[in-house]
């Protein structure tokens, strides 16, 4: 599986796709930067402790890479199922499920670690820029990395999990744009603020998009055994 994995990285160049997480790294990071100045200018400071900080650029995190997410599932699937190269690979002697699994592991851990990595690079850019310019009025302790620390863990668990479900109707017409188009208006549906609170940040609804997720991968490996890719 490890290799099946390296051979689906060295095929699609995955150095393309750590520059552009990199870079949405830095659009978001100017986000909160903008966000921060930009209230304090108002008098009414947007984050009065790092908490609050840390919150918002969780969201923004997990919502940038679940419709990342969609994009690599294009890439590395749909994309190939509707040009039909996807032939080509069943050629091989490799059972179809155990490509398709390790096309969704890269999906998962590259998901996953996007958004951990991404998180410490921003907060570690966040609190050196807080040193020069005033973003937020508080002291970033062991204990608020720490708790951070947990919640980011298990987020970036569900938010991985939860950028497969566009996969469901991606893989109905092989479409590239509806994959995109389904992961954005998930991300709308449970990142959109409602008076301070989201949906995402509930744990019943973020554990349920977590499982669909999960048998929505599971019904793409169980599909692809029977379903005659060249029709």
């Amino acid at each position: 599986m490890l290799k099946l994995m390296q051979l689906e990285l060295k095929k699609f160049h995955l150095a393309g796709y750590i520059r552009s997480a990199l870079i949405a790294n830095a659009c978001i990071l100017g986000l909160i930067c903008i966000i921060a100045l930009d209230s304090q200018s108002e008098g009414i400071p947007e984050f009065t402790q790092y908490t609050q900080l840390l919150d918002i650029m969780d969201i923004f995190v997990r919502a940038t890479f679940i419709v990342f997410s969609s994009v690599l599932l294009c890439r590395f699937i749909v994309g190939e199922f509707k040009s039909k190269s996807i032939t080509i690979l069943f050629m091989y002697p490799i059972h179809r499920q155990k490509l398709m699994i390790a096309k969704l592991l890269v999906v998962l851990l590259f998901t996953f670690l996007s958004i951990i990595i991404s998180e410490i690079i921003i907060t570690a850019a966040i609190h050196l820029l807080n040193q020069f310019v005033l973003i937020v009025p508080d002291n970033l302790t062991l204990s608020i990395l720490g708790q951070q620390s947990a919640r980011t863990l298990i987020n970036a668990v569900a938010a991985s999990f939860m950028g497969l479900v566009p996969l469901y109707m991606g893989m109905r017409r092989y479409s590239v744009p509806t994959t995109i188009v389904t992961s954005i208006l998930i991300v709308a549906l449970l990142f959109s603020n409602n008076n301070g609170a989201t949906l995402s940040s509930i744990a019943p609804v973020q554990i349920g998009f977590s499982i669909l997720g999960m048998l929505v991968a599971y019904a793409a490996i169980r599909r692809i055994e029977y379903k005659d890719i060249t029709s």
